[in-house]
């Protein structure tokens, strides 16, 4: 079953995304173009792929790990619904998933 997620830029632009149960919401980012660094490639050691989850979204997906909050102390733009999309592995019942790019976020591989 395909997933579609919808991602929206720093600048308010929706980029919708398809996927697949399984796989990994910062790989998609990335495989769809946004900004989204993920330096540590999903390690939780860095916070390069933070995003803002939707608040109607938020308490739908798996809790954050207590490892993955204090990554987040780290993120600029964090709110109580970031997470980091590394750490988010896409199932079946997040089809329409809609996270934001924060404003603050700047990829290195591309400056």
């Amino acid at each position: 079953m395909s997933i579609t997620v919808t991602f929206i830029d720093h600048s308010g632009k929706p980029v919708a995304a398809n996927a697949e149960a399984g796989d990994n919401l910062l790989r998609v980012g990335q495989a769809a173009g946004l900004p989204l660094e993920g330096t540590c490639e999903g390690q939780m050691a860095c916070s390069t792929c933070h995003v803002i989850v939707a608040a109607e979204w938020f308490d739908r997906l798996p809790e954050a790990s207590e490892e993955e909050e204090d990554m987040l102390d780290f993120a600029a733009g964090a709110r109580r619904t970031s997470r980091l999309s590394c750490q988010i592995e896409l199932a079946a019942q997040m089809d329409g998933l809609t996270v934001s790019i924060p404003a603050s976020h700047a990829d290195a591989r591309r400056m």
